[in-house]
């Protein structure tokens, strides 16, 4: 029973991977899995620094979040020449470092509550990106790409709100924004999913910059569901209190 159940499972795995490289060119699927691995290896830098940063072996405070924000703007204006790969590369590690350094502090306190909310955080992260991403490759050709600017309008109609929220300070706007800002960047998960695809199909392989957009999905999102999760822990405690 187990060895036919293990057969049939390789059978499904076989055919999702021959439906992946019928649906597209050979240099597309390269490009998306040196992509994936850079956005992997970008993950790992993130790790290093949140530790550095819990473990106080270097903190670099809110230099961390300028640094995130000069360099990823760097990497917009230092665009790919096909000789800068290693240095770009280097930047983009860097921001994965300082971005980490930023979620040291927030993951220092889930732990003096509750540790394991970082790990349903991951795991959910983990499953959510997963998933949508396979939706996206598996979906008709740009058929996501839509939702670009529908997201656009919701980032920027959530950015009046919080400048809004800063002066009256009301708890339903902050809790909304938290739930629907984990919804807007899983859209910009699908989204930039098929956008990357186009671009390499058009010629754009910045392996670099498309890792970055990525991170930032899962990054943002990540910290909004550790954020989420913290607040119902917080209210349960309180309950038992």
């Amino acid at each position: 029973m187990a060895q036919a159940t293990a057969q049939k499972i390789n059978g499904r795995f076989q055919s999702f991977m021959k439906g992946l490289n019928d649906r597209y060119e050979p240099h597309v699927r390269q490009h998306l899995a040196k992509v994936y691995m850079v956005l992997g290896s970008t993950a790992a830098a993130s790790t290093v620094g949140a530790l550095c940063q819990m473990h106080e072996v270097l903190d670099l405070g809110v230099l961390a979040a300028l640094a995130t924000l000069v360099l990823a703007l760097g990497l917009h204006l230092y665009m790919d020449d096909g000789k800068n790969y290693r240095t770009r590369l280097s930047m983009l590690y860097a921001v994965g470092f300082c971005s980490g350094q930023t979620l040291g502090p927030l993951l220092s306190y889930i732990i003096s509550i509750n540790p394991a909310i970082i790990v349903t955080a991951l795991t959910g992260i983990l499953v959510i990106f997963l998933s949508l991403s396979l939706a996206a490759l598996l979906a008709e050709q740009g058929k996501y790409l839509y939702l670009g600017g529908m997201l656009l309008s919701v980032i920027s109609t959530m950015v009046l709100l919080s400048l809004f929220n800063m002066i009256f300070k009301s708890y339903v706007v902050q809790v909304t924004q938290l739930y629907v800002g984990v919804f807007v960047m899983a859209g910009f998960v699908v989204f930039d999913t098929q956008n990357i695809v186009e671009k390499c199909r058009y010629g754009n392989s910045d392996v670099v910059q498309h890792a970055l957009i990525l991170f930032f999905d899962i990054f943002y999102m990540f910290r909004r569901l550790l954020v989420i999760l913290t607040q119902k822990e917080e209210r349960k405690q309180e309950g038992r209190n």
